[in-house]
């Protein structure tokens, strides 16, 4: 049995890639997703606006959080296709590509080619993934650089291994300008364990791992003296409300470390259950698969403890908990130990025995996808989608072709089933659903009116920063809390504020007049009474655009 659904998956393998990945695609052609995208994106906006690659800055301020790496990419990418989302958005997509073609290599060295092939089509066909390639932040390139570094290594474990070993430090100094010096545990620690348990302890005293780990520090000599000179020649510089802030410090320990033990200028409150529960939904349709694989795992360790599987295994599970015990937590984090997570479960289908247990299977993957059509009908009907039809009368095609053409129940069905879901939930949401809710942005929307209406003219920001506003519109960076300090950037200052800060300046002294008015939710965080057309008024805010003259007085 398990032989006909190899070469099945062999067979279709191709095909099936280019379905996963052109439905990954829909997400490039949407705009940029409030809060942490669109502040991400106006940072890269302002490396080419200023034509500044070492200085990073967010509403006129320094910036001091994440690495460069990111930033630099999206700049670039300005530079050849313009200030746009797509610009914005591409150089990750294609860092997912290397990701997916990584994570093929990594699988088919560890374990075989028709694991590798399954495991590439459940990591991009997995939900958080394709969320990940429409908000676009920094997993994408991360996960791509965190698993062509741990191919490298492992390649570099064998002979020749010079050009491996440099290749996984430069990966893994890419990774480390991406995110932090922790993605090196990630990257490692399978390694460390699989030491341990096979008993192999000349490895720590090996010096081409010694070399590795000094390739990777001088790899990331950019990102070092980016920090150096923006922040540590600058002791002047207020940042996170005190002076002498060394950059080169928060990126070796403030920035990791700090919001690991919550004792940096970045704070969290951290639940040990977070990640498990964000699993259960973020692996989509998945999820269900993995931890029936790590049962399996569990129980059969004894027998696995030689393999060099241990790798994939112990790296995803050290991250794992590393991510739980942390104070500091995002649902994305979970993302770049997806394609651990991948090979467990194509693993763990592969080896079925069983066949009514596959049947059995297969079961879920229907109440997976009767769920998906569930939601779709819901969010078409109360979230009232315009042209609803064409979402419902589309779920019902799909629900008809999921039945009729996917019958089968092998393990091949429990792949393309999936494939299905994620195709589907990926068109809805990028065409039909997000579009549509993105319109309660009020700064990208008040970001377009300007472009359209009032292109060469500056706009300030009074008593408010918007990410989404700073990106789509042509704006004065500085945020002014005081109505008068507007006139010192323009004698007839136009401003963006919410519609409650302009209905409390002075009007004994200033005249305001409205100019556009923008609805707005915090669209990450929908609730049922915003999801409800009928209550949704309830919880929207309204930003404006107005301008501003002083009243004279007799």
């Amino acid at each position: 049995m398990q032989s006909t659904t190899a070469n099945k998956i062999s067979k279709h393998f191709v095909t099936l890639v280019i379905i996963g990945l052109a439905a990954n695609a829909t997400g490039l052609f949407n705009d940029i997703l409030d809060q942490d995208s669109a502040l991400y994106a106006s940072i890269a906006k302002n490396i080419v606006v200023k034509n500044d690659w070492v200085n990073l800055y967010a509403f006129g301020d320094d910036w001091l959080d994440k690495p460069h790496l990111p930033f630099w990419l999206s700049a670039l990418s300005f530079k050849f296709f313009g200030i746009n989302p797509f610009a914005y958005k591409l150089p990750s997509f294609l860092c997912f590509f290397v990701g997916v073609f990584y994570t093929y290599k990594l699988a088919a060295k560890i374990y075989n080619k028709q694991v590798a092939q399954a495991t590439t089509l459940i990591y991009i066909t997995s939900l958080h993934v394709i969320l990940s390639n429409f908000d676009v932040r920094a997993e994408g390139s991360l996960t791509a650089f965190v698993v062509a570094s741990i191919y490298h290594f492992y390649c570099a474990m064998e002979s020749p291994w010079l050009k491996n070993l440099i290749a996984a430090a430069f990966y893994a100094a890419l990774a480390m300008m991406t995110k932090g010096i922790f993605v090196l545990i990630t990257i490692a620690s399978g390694f460390v364990v699989y030491w341990i348990v096979t008993k192999q302890w000349k490895e720590f005293i090996n010096p081409k791992w010694y070399l590795l780990l000094l390739l990777s520090f001088v790899f990331i000599a950019p990102e070092l003296y980016s920090l150096y000179q923006q922040f540590d020649l600058h002791p002047e510089k207020l940042v996170f409300e005190t002076h002498n802030v060394s950059g080169l410090k928060f990126f070796f320990w403030d920035s990791q470390f700090g919001r690991f033990f919550n004792t940096g200028p970045i704070k969290g409150s951290g639940d040990l259950s977070f990640f498990f529960h964000t699993t259960l939904w973020a692996f989509l349709p998945w999820a269900f698969y993995l931890f029936i694989a790590v049962y399996n795992k569990i129980k059969n360790i004894k027998t696995n403890k030689k393999s060099t599987t241990i790798i994939i295994h112990s790296s995803a599970l050290i991250s794992f908990l590393l991510f739980s015990v942390s104070k500091f937590q995002l649902p994305h984090y979970i993302v770049i130990i997806f394609p651990m997570f991948s090979m467990l479960v194509a693993d763990y289908l592969l080896n079925i025995k069983n066949e009514k247990v596959v049947k059995q299977l297969n079961i879920v993957q229907y109440v997976v996808y009767f769920v998906l059509i569930v939601f779709i009908s819901i969010a078409s009907v109360f979230f009232r989608l315009d042209n609803v039809l064409i979402p419902l009368i589309s779920a019902m095609i799909a629900t008809y072709l999921f039945l009729h053409i996917l019958k089968e129940k092998t393990v091949y069905g429990i792949i393309t089933k999936g494939l299905c879901f994620s195709v589907l939930l990926a068109l809805f949401l990028n065409i039909v659903f997000y579009p549509q809710l993105m319109q309660y942005q009020a700064g990208m929307m008040a970001g377009k009116w300007q472009q359209k209406n009032m292109p060469d003219k500056k706009i300030q920001l009074y008593k408010s920063n918007d990410f989404s506003f700073e990106f789509y519109g042509n704006v004065q960076m500085k945020r002014e809390n005081n109505i008068a300090d507007l006139f010192k950037n323009d004698v007839n200052p136009v401003f963006y504020t919410t519609k409650n800060e302009a209905e409390k300046i002075n009007k004994d002294s200033f005249c305001i007049k409205e100019i556009a008015a923008f609805s707005y939710f915090h669209v990450t965080q929908i609730t049922p009474t915003f999801f409800n057309y009928k209550t949704r008024s309830q919880t929207l805010d309204t930003f404006v655009i107005a301008e501003v003259k002083a009243v004279k007085k007799n």
